[in-house]
């Protein structure tokens, strides 16, 4: 087998196949935490890097799935892509649909910054237990080798955090063409991912997790959350009000228009319930508002993790009453990780968990 850098094995080749443009996109939450968003701070990835990406999740969008609803798939994605090291995709994509203005420079800017971003040696366990290697970043080897187009490799690492997706959510497609300011595109990133019942984080980890250096929160609202807020009203199907106490600032999503959302769908008595006990978790262990972003996102807006949270967390309890133990004792970032642990614990214990070892949900 070999695992040299400049060694490539291709075993799939998308292309666009038609004109039609897709309203909207899913980026699977894995992909947005570990390339956009890694170590909860997000990469300054330029506008026309940022149109790449969307293509080729538009590209690829018929072989997305969920491993749950599709686990045949998963086992196909197995053998065709993770049986060897540096297997990859091939991919082709339009240069007018990276750089509409036609500008060279932009195409290859873009295409070099995802070369280069991220260029490591990645890992993966695939199904048999054997280890994966593949080298790159996002894509590699950008060529021209048609006039108009260019194409590229992409690695099983990256592709299946692209198209296997547990968790994902959906952004416009458009979104990159009608909003120029990438950070404004990546914070509607981040937007999908929050609860709609908002979240609070302060000033200072707004700076790090965009990359801004506001000195204030009155800064940061009126120099970067309003302009964005009317780009995202005119632009998207999310957008947000925002409001600032102290050093504390609060963003609130709301739909602006009438696309569906599944996750809307609740009854109004469900919604409650699961805001009640939401709240007791926050009271009861001490959970800091800029903690429980994931937390509560996965357990208002996803039914099988709040179950799941719901069984560990009663697994817990069982566990502190055997060990004659306070469960109060371990709270804030502490409470959150021993539930996480639970969590994966049990998941390995599912028939998915044997199919996809870490595909289980993440709540800090």
């Amino acid at each position: 087998m070999n695992s040299n850098k400049n060694f490539r094995l291709v075993r799939k080749t998308f292309e666009e196949k038609s004109e039609r443009i897709l309203e909207k996109i899913r980026l699977g939450n894995s992909f947005v935490d570990d390339f956009i968003f890694e170590e909860q701070e997000a990469a300054d990835i330029p506008i026309n890097a940022l149109r790449i990406i969307f293509n080729i999740i538009s590209i690829i969008s018929s072989e997305q799935f969920r491993p749950e609803d599709r686990p045949k798939q998963l086992s196909l994605f197995n053998e065709e892509f993770e049986t060897e090291n540096n297997i990859f995709a091939s991919i082709k994509i339009r240069n007018s649909k990276v750089s509409p203005s036609g500008s060279t420079k932009q195409v290859i800017d873009a295409y070099e910054f995802l070369a280069k971003y991220k260029m490591s040696w990645y890992k993966s366990v695939n199904s048999k237990g054997k280890e994966i290697k593949t080298f790159g970043g996002l894509i590699s080897t950008p060529s021209y080798d048609q006039r108009g187009y260019t194409t590229f490799l992409i690695s099983s690492y990256w592709l299946r955090k692209l198209i296997v997706i547990p968790e994902y959510n959906y952004v416009l497609y458009n979104l990159v063409y009608n909003i120029s300011n990438n950070k404004h595109v990546i914070f509607a990133i981040w937007l999908s991912k929050i609860p709609l019942s908002g979240t609070a984080l302060k000033l200072s980890t707004f700076n790090r997790k965009f990359g801004l250096n506001y000195k204030t929160p009155n800064d940061f609202c009126f120099k970067f959350l309003k302009p964005a807020r009317i780009s995202l009203n005119q632009f998207n199907n999310l957008s947000f009000h925002y409001k600032y106490r102290a050093d504390l600032i609060y963003i609130i999503p709301y739909q602006t228009n009438s696309i569906p959302d599944e996750s809307l769908v609740t009854s109004i008595s469900e919604k409650s319930k699961v805001t009640r006990r939401l709240n007791y978790f926050r009271k009861r262990y001490c959970l800091e508002e800029e903690d429980i972003v994931q937390f509560t996102y996965q357990y208002r807006n996803i039914p099988q993790t709040r179950e799941m949270i719901e069984r560990c967390f009663n697994a817990f309890l069982k566990d502190c009453r055997l060990n004659r133990l306070k469960s109060t004792d371990v709270n804030g970032i502490d409470f959150l990780k021993k539930i996480q642990e639970y969590i994966i614990l049990h998941y390995r214990n599912t028939k998915m968990g044997e199919l996809l070892p870490n595909g289980y949900p993440l709540i800090i």
